[in-house]
């Protein structure tokens, strides 16, 4: 029981993160990296951490994901996902207060594309009468 693995797949706009959780002290690793080295913003890392810090796990699982695709806010939010997910895998019962946070429902926004005769997705160029 020693070498007990949870893994956890977390998606967001471009972002995909693959989580395992590793029974630990609460070192979160990110691709190699440690947390505070990876994430430049708190409010990111507050993010990453909040599955952990609301289900009172913070301290029992060491977290090490590989994540890619997408920025630093799209990649936060996939590993919120991620470890969320592994967190269910762990343990049944946090199912419940995960998913009232709102933390296992995968965020299906994202970038509209850009149609054709317009600057961006709805800007239109600027109308001139003469």
């Amino acid at each position: 029981m020693s070498n007990v693995v949870y893994w956890g797949t977390g998606r967001r706009k471009t972002s995909v993160a693959r989580v395992r959780l590793v029974p630990g002290q609460g070192k979160i690793t990110i691709n190699d990296q440690d947390l505070e080295e990876y994430m430049d913003y708190e409010t990111l890392r507050r993010e990453v951490r909040s599955p952990l810090t609301i289900t009172n796990t913070l301290n029992k699982y060491d977290v090490l994901a590989r994540v890619h695709g997408g920025g630093f806010t799209g990649q936060s939010g996939a590993l919120r996902h991620g470890i969320s997910r592994a967190l269910v895998r762990a343990d049944g019962e946090l199912k419940d207060i995960l998913k009232k946070a709102g933390f296992l429902t995968r965020d299906a926004r994202m970038v509209e594309r850009k149609k054709y005769g317009l600057k961006k997705a709805r800007r239109a160029p600027q109308f001139s009468k003469r």
